[in-house]
């Protein structure tokens, strides 16, 4: 009887080491799918203005790592997401700022101004790049009824220019690409020069690509007499502020869906004077280096 019941104790040992370790078996399986699942998660900033917002999501969708909902365009923002396979996780990010969180995310989508203002090269250093939109082309942009003035007319005759045109086409290789057809000499025949000489016109903008776009203007009004007042600012609020305010002649920054965006929701009347680039919007690489984590 004493042999059987060690026997039995024998037995009832070995079961219950057999039990921990299956057990234990299972709790690291369950912790590596937890990791694999941790690892799998990529992080994205995306500016978090409405009309920037949709469009690196669009250069999302179109680069085939979401898809949308149907119908969501230009005013998309990530509740619109209606497949998102690679568990992509979203920062959304005032988009002058998203520069300064690259490091902290595998990915973020900046505006080519402001990659341009961190030392990045759009066209060199992004992974993905958008094809030049024409909805989304720059604008010179103007108070309601001050579109047809000598002023304006002139500074608009000045970014057209061939001058200004090559400028963008050599200074920034692609990652600003001028929209103007047919560029003149900078000076429009309907516009009294002689009446505007010993003026000043004054214009808002970031402060590249446009403010140094803005200088070669600078140039073309100067030699007829007139004075380029070039005011920079960094965020996408004060400029139209300033122009619907009366305090600035113009302003040169925006995009037209962002424009039509802000008068809408600040019930300002500011209106597309001339159509002068498209910056193309870009995928940059953080902790990421390329696109292999998210093919």
């Amino acid at each position: 009887m004493k042999k059987f019941a060690a026997l039995l104790l024998s037995v009832i040992l070995v079961l219950a080491v057999f039990a921990g370790c299956s057990a234990k078996k299972g709790d690291e399986s369950s912790t590596g799918d937890a990791a694999a699942s941790s690892k799998s998660s990529i992080t994205i900033a995306v500016p978090n203005d409405a009309t920037n917002e949709a469009r690196a999501l669009l250069l999302l969708q179109e680069k085939g790592y979401i898809k949308l909902k149907d119908g969501a365009g230009v005013t998309a923002t990530i509740n619109d997401i209606a497949e998102n396979p690679r568990n992509i996780k979203f920062n959304e990010v005032e988009a002058a700022q998203i520069p300064n969180v690259l490091k902290d995310v595998d990915y973020a989508v900046i505006n080519s101004n402001y990659a341009i203002e961190a030392g990045l090269n759009p066209v060199k250093d992004s992974l993905a790049i958008e094809n030049s939109a024409s909805e989304y082309v720059n604008i010179l942009a103007v108070k309601e009824g001050n579109e047809n003035t000598d002023s304006i007319k002139a500074l608009k005759a000045a970014l057209e220019s061939k001058k200004v045109a090559d400028f963008i086409t050599e200074k920034y290789a692609g990652s600003v690409v001028s929209v103007v057809e047919n560029p003149g000499d900078g000076y429009d025949s309907s516009v009294n020069y002689d009446a505007l000489k010993g003026k000043t016109v004054s214009v808002a903008a970031s402060p590249a690509p446009h403010a140094e776009i803005l200088a070669v203007a600078k140039e073309i009004l100067a030699a007829k007499g007139i004075t380029l007042d070039i005011k920079e600012f960094t965020d996408y609020v004060q400029p139209n502020n300033v122009v619907e305010a009366g305090e600035v002649d113009a302003n040169y920054f925006q995009h037209i869906p962002y424009l039509d965006d802000f008068n809408k929701e600040n019930g300002t009347h500011i209106v597309n004077a001339c159509a002068v680039h498209v910056e193309p919007m870009g995928l940059y690489g953080g902790k990421q280096t390329s696109l292999d984590a998210i093919k």
